[in-house]
């Protein structure tokens, strides 16, 4: 069976709370619950963690080899500026997609500069919820069409 590791940045465990005119009103749990269900149904095991710091992220990305097929992230903030976790992921042979659930391109300027773009093989922004499915269902092409 495909395994997929999902990681959430600071402050995702907010979800819910923080800012629900950008980020709607449901839990970090129901999105996780969500992903799980939809990957499930698609034959791939999901495992998640959600971390406010970035060495945690970091030790999760380095241990994933070789128990994880693909990646799915969120870093949260740190996507604008964590040199450390671009490094992580480029050291890595995973295939990393990148997901947030606003569009950062429409919000504030510092915002819509990724680090970890360059070393995901694809980014999926302002789709809510959904874009993590799109994430799960890109890897599994990407990861299928690699074999």
């Amino acid at each position: 069976m495909l395994r997929i590791l999902l990681i959430n940045g600071p402050n995702l465990n907010r979800l819910g709370k923080r800012e629900p005119e950008v980020y709607g009103n449901a839990t970090l749990d129901m999105l996780e619950q969500d992903v799980t269900a939809f990957a499930k149904g698609h034959g791939i095991e999901i495992s998640c963690f959600q971390s406010n710091h970035e060495g945690d992220i970091i030790d999760m990305l380095h241990d994933a080899e070789p128990t994880f097929s693909g990646i799915v992230i969120n870093p949260g903030a740190f996507t604008h500026y964590s040199y450390a976790i671009r490094d992580a992921i480029a050291s890595i042979s995973i295939p990393t997609v990148e997901v947030h659930i606003s569009n950062v391109h429409a919000r504030e300027e510092f915002r819509h500069l990724s680090v970890i773009a360059p070393v995901a093989v694809g980014q999926i922004i302002g789709l809510g919820f959904y874009g993590y499915n799109l994430a799960v269902l890109a890897l599994l092409d990407y990861i299928g069409g690699r074999k």
